[in-house]
């Protein structure tokens, strides 16, 4: 199934939307909660990482990765390395920002995993490595069978979509949830900073929407050796 749209068209809307959302978070996470350390006596330094690096590193890099194969208009083996180093870079900050997460919580003498958005999230980033490792050996090194790529492709696909929905879905989750403390804390519920944070969901949401129509467009530049979902 594919939709008429060729996708160097439609990515221009998930282009603007990754701008938007990595200033807001930036903005949220320096000018309204103080700034970001890896080391500091305000232990809530080290939690904004999380977020930066989650959406920025995690959910726009991963969305990057996916949309290169059908929107760059360079030959199949220059997008499977594009592709394969875009996903790398995001699982890598997909950990960090995970551990930044730990780091704070045991610095700050909070309980890990309590929450349905810490478990998702270490499921997310356990399926997210499983996808890595299995597209790596079958689609690039050592490299499988032209069986076992070609039955393995729609699979690696459509769990691909399934595991990156379920990280948009918890990032909008986790914004969320860091909200609701806050606000509990005292922070006003009709301020700047509430509606910035909703705004940052929704716009996570969208920017993971368009990812996902992207896959299905045309690709910028036919290539007979693209199989459609």
């Amino acid at each position: 199934m594919a939709i008429g749209v060729k996708a160097s068209h439609l990515t221009v809307v998930p282009q603007a939307l990754a701008v938007a959302g990595a200033v807001m978070v930036l903005v949220w996470c320096i000018h309204f909660r103080g700034g970001l350390a890896w080391e500091s006596s305000n232990k809530s330094l080290i939690f904004n990482i999380h977020p930066v690096l989650m959406l920025i590193g995690f959910i726009i890099l991963g969305g990057e990765a996916i949309m290169s194969y059908k929107a760059l208009p360079l030959k199949k083996e220059v997008k499977k390395v594009i592709h394969l180093v875009l996903h790398t870079i995001a699982l890598i900050l997909g950990i960090i920002g995970i551990y930044t997460a730990f780091k704070y919580h045991n610095e700050s003498s909070i309980t890990n995993l309590y929450s349905l958005h810490s478990w998702l999230g270490i499921g997310i980033i356990v399926l997210y490595g499983i996808q890595w490792i299995y597209g790596f050996l079958v689609f690039y090194y050592p490299g499988g069978s032209t069986g076992l790529k070609s039955e393995s492709h729609p699979w690696h696909v459509l769990l691909g979509l399934f595991v990156y929905s379920l990280a948009v879905g918890n990032a909008a989750l986790g914004l969320l949830e860091k909200l609701t403390f806050l606000e509990s804390s005292g922070l006003a519920k009709n301020g700047a900073e509430a509606y910035l944070v909703n705004f940052t969901a929704i716009v996570t949401i969208l920017y993971g929407a368009f990812v996902i129509f992207t896959v299905f467009s045309r690709p910028t530049q036919d290539d007979s050796s693209y199989k459609a979902i």
